[in-house]
């Protein structure tokens, strides 16, 4: 395709004011240095030719050097020197992450959710949104209104996602996950690979045994071409085919780009400090050939002379202009960690008259139910989910059947996949509940739960956040062994941005997790699998009347299930439990008769705490025992100890005391073994007679 000359002179004003930028950041460089930054120097033609190309209806996750990228798809280089500085007004994040670490939702624009630093983790998230596309046009026009309707989603039936990432990044397993994704539901989304054949100081031959276009072409349905990323007739016409395929066929692409990297990494490794290769890669430098390319086509040297020179008069200006601007204010630290909930009040029926007793497991079912038939834009989905068998604990069973495949569907064994991919279907306007089949494989997904999905709405200054909801089945019972049994709430407790449930009943369940849906946040929900039939010996209290559809339980609302009235003539004590805990402490207290003594508090999330309750109840009793079935070394529990004590001091009559398991490396599979691992009912009875007793 012959290009015009409009778009030649766009693109080479693109280019130079990129290349401008890059020069002004070396001139002024103990100045912009203050914090980290990267740059497009070398790599402008391709990230030109593909932003030129991108409308306000698609989704596009650059990484770290794609300046030029967001230059030509509307941003000035003075919004993007507000970023380099870290100043209050910066447009992508308020000046909390770094230069080129964009996140915009202008109306105008493409939309570009917020991602990490982008070493292959946002792969993940872009194949959400396209999972998201997909998904979307399976639906009735009817449907489809209906999900428009509850976001302010800008999606079209031709929308498309671009991912671009660094050559290095591709060796990433999670980059393996989301092509298999791709390639397995045809996702309308372009991998842009940028290939300077450099990671930072190790480079291809070194580290990678084929480049992305190789590699990919080893996922079936994913199409890979090779250009050269520097010509910018061929990045163009080859991007143009590309995403009008997308756009109409709705099918995954790879372009393999090569370009040379002719600035540093960042600024703070040097490529003096390791290139051997600088001259070669001088001798590929965009710049001329593009410039070239304008001559050739009837422009003439002083027209490119007065871009440059506009170029860089512009930088200049940008720069000066930003440097006089405010930085943030301590105040602003503390904005946008949650975006706000509209439920913040129990509501709805609890107990409704007439209403039949359920087990847990069926309390979480009827809800997702609820949910799925209400609203279009719920889907479900993580590994044993779908139709044929519901959940290894049925906690899905026939959802697939009423909802259909395209809503309620298995994913391979990817966890990673499972947890990140929320954070793009969310940006798509759609309302994913996963699920982590156990709690032991939460693992490989905690990259993305920590990386992406927890800190999107603070770090894209409230601009994405994420709604999702991901479901952990927890906990030991049954010889579960070491893989099955684990619980590991306190590393997920320690990733800032979650809310984390942790019902002891159907009824808290299923109030909570109507809360969690209605919630813009996302929300962790550890379900006890020895709680979901109650068929462990002392949990018949899990079970519980069916609550209404309408009933929500607010996150931070502990529950004083056995309330006492304070004896001065006794020693009293206050139970802090959660989940297993509650039905230990229940039974505990029974079996001694010490129900008028002990006051058990069921915390019910622990993310946020009712420390209010919590605190109250200590402070009335006089003694304290914090439940758990964690090991309680390190852990969530020895955290709420030690703030308890701290609160408390004044009002206690003996130290706060833990019981948990054992702290050791794994819950063995033999019974005997395991039921020494594990708190129980007799544990916490000699517990609370020791504490009673101090």
């Amino acid at each position: 395709m012959k290009i015009s000359k409009e778009i030649l002179e766009f693109g080479y004003k693109n280019l130079t004011t990129a290349k401008a930028m890059a020069e002004l950041y070396e001139e002024n460089f103990k100045t912009v240095s203050k914090y980290v930054h990267a740059t497009s120097r070398g790599h402008e033609v391709i990230q030109t030719a593909l932003g030129m190309q991108l409308l306000p209806q698609d989704y596009a996750f650059p990484y770290y050097r794609d300046d030029a990228m967001l230059l030509s798809i509307g941003m000035k280089p003075y919004d993007l020197m507000l970023q380099l500085l870290a100043k209050k007004d910066d447009p992508f994040s308020g000046g909390r992450t770094y230069y080129s670490h964009p996140s915009l939702n202008d109306i105008d624009k493409p939309k570009i959710p917020h991602q990490s630093s982008a070493t292959g983790m946002q792969a993940i998230p872009a194949t959400g949104v396209a999972l998201g596309f997909h998904y979307r046009e399976s639906l009735t026009d009817q449907q489809r209104a209906a999900v428009d309707a509850s976001s302010d989603s800008s999606v079209t039936s031709d929308s498309v996602v671009v991912c671009s990432l660094g050559d290095a990044s591709v060796t990433e397993g999670e980059i393996a996950e989301a092509f298999q994704m791709a390639a397995l539901k045809q996702l309308p989304i372009l991998y842009l690979v940028q290939d300077n054949g450099w990671d930072i100081s190790a480079n291809a031959a070194e580290t990678r045994a084929q480049n992305a276009a190789e590699y990919a072409a080893g996922f079936h349905g994913i199409e890979a071409i090779s250009i050269d990323g520097t010509d910018f007739q061929e990045s163009y016409n080859t991007l143009n085919e590309v995403i009008e395929k997308i756009r109409t066929e709705r099918r995954p692409f790879l372009v393999h780009a090569t370009v040379p990297l002719l600035n540093h990494h960042t600024s703070g490794v040097r490529m003096e400090f390791y290139r051997d290769d600088l001259e070669e890669a001088r001798s590929r430098d965009p710049y001329p050939r593009m410039r070239q390319l304008l001559l050739d086509n009837g422009f003439s040297e002083q027209d490119l002379d007065g871009y440059d020179a506009f170029a860089k008069a512009e930088s200049e200006k940008s720069l000066d202009q930003a440097m006089k601007m405010p930085d943030p204010e301590p105040a602003d630290l503390f904005t946008h960690d949650f975006a706000p909930t509209p439920i913040t009040e129990e509501k709805g029926e609890r107990s409704p008259l007439g209403a039949e007793k359920v087990v847990m497991v069926d309390c979480a079912l009827f809800a997702i139910e609820e949910l799925m038939k209400k609203h279009p834009e719920c889907l479900l989905y993580g590994q044993d989910v779908g139709g044929r068998l519901g959940g290894v604990f049925r906690e899905a069973a026939t959802l697939a059947q009423k909802f259909g495949d395209n809503r309620v569907f298995n994913t391979p064994i990817q966890e990673a996949f499972i947890v990140g991919s929320t954070v793009g279907m969310s940006a798509a306007g759609l309302k994913p509940i996963v699920e982590v089949q156990f709690a032991d494989y939460i693992w490989p997904g905690l990259n993305q739960l920590f990386t992406e999905v927890s800190r999107s709405n603070y770090l894209s200054n409230g601009k994405w956040p994420v709604s999702m909801i991901l479901r952990v089945p927890i906990g030991a019972y049954g010889s579960g062994g070491p893989y099955h049994s684990s619980s590991m709430e306190s590393v997920v407790s320690n990733i800032r941005g979650l809310k984390i449930a942790y019902p002891s009943n159907g009824a808290d369940l299923k109030g909570l997790m109507k809360a969690a849906y209605y919630d813009p946040n996302p929300v962790v929900i550890f379900e006890h699998k020895g709680l979901y039939w109650s068929k462990v010996k002392g949990t018949k209290g899990a079970t519980s009347v069916e609550p209404s559809e309408d009933y929500v339980l607010p996150f931070g609302k502990a529950w004083v299930l056995q309330e006492i009235w304070k004896k001065e003539e006794e020693e009293t004590l206050s139970i802090i439990t959660y989940g297993m805990g509650v039905h230990w402490a229940m039974n505990a207290t029974e079996e001694l008769g010490l129900q008028d003594r002990v006051e058990v508090v069921d915390l019910r999330t622990l993310h946020p705490l009712d420390y209010e309750t919590v605190f109250a109840s200590v402070k009335k009793c006089g003694k304290c025992l914090v439940v758990t079935e964690e090991p309680s070394e390190n852990s969530f529990s020895r955290a709420l100890q030690g703030r308890i004590q701290e609160e408390c001091f004044k009002y206690i009559d003996a130290p706060v005391m833990v019981i948990g398991s054992e702290n050791m490396p794994a819950i063995p599979l033999n019974s005997v073994l395991e039921e020494t691992m594990i708190p129980s009912t007799e544990k916490v009875k000699t517990k609370i007679e020791e504490i009673l007793n101090y």
